[in-house]
């Protein structure tokens, strides 16, 4: 079983869960509730608006971590300048709504993750986590030579109307190829 279907079981148990007592006197089922488990793989909820403020914001935190506001998919190679500004190797990509990159872009740190175990295990589910404001970097999980790959996509029909998928690759980082995600609502 892949950790995505996994993960979807999951959020799709809680969902069930938390109905049950919101409603003692039947269930419901939410159509697209399961995306929001997707986006666990550190999902972000990015307002997207349109004017003519900074695209981002990124701040340094008292602990070490980096706080990173997304309010606009743009300007992706300015927010890896700012990244590395503040210690982090970044590669990021902003995806078209119900896409995402081809697996593959790199060797990743660690090896690879099926379960959610080894996921909540690994370097890449705490490199990069939700946060009050947008979501948080830590550079101490990032060694040298290695790069964080934060990939945003859009999903503007979906109850979280964008995720961030957030790894850490060890040496040098492919090229996103982008294809359907037939895990989003669209």
């Amino acid at each position: 079983m892949r950790f995505e279907e996994q993960l979807l079981m999951d959020l799709q148990a809680e969902m069930t869960a938390r109905n049950d007592r919101a409603r003692r006197t039947g269930r419901r089922l939410f159509a697209g509730a399961a995306v929001a488990g997707l986006a666990a793989v550190a999902a972000v909820t990015v307002p997207l608006v349109t004017s003519p403020e900074p695209a981002y914001a990124v701040s340094a935190n008292a602990n070490g971590t980096v706080t990173v506001e997304i309010k606009e998919f743009r300007d992706a190679e300015q927010l890896e300048q700012d990244l590395k500004d503040h210690g982090v190797t970044a590669d990021v990509t902003y995806l078209k709504p119900y896409t995402k990159c081809q697996n593959g872009r790199g060797a990743l740190v660690g090896g690879g993750y099926d379960t959610p175990e080894e996921w909540r295990a690994s370097v890449h589910w705490k490199v990069a986590r939700p946060g009050a404001k947008g979501f948080v970097i830590d550079p101490r999980q990032v060694g040298k030579g290695q790069t964080v790959l934060l990939e945003f996509t859009e999903n503007p029909k979906g109850p979280v109307k964008s995720q961030l998928k957030a790894e850490v690759i060890q040496g040098a980082v492919a090229a996103c190829v982008p294809e359907k995600d037939p895990t989003q609502v669209g």
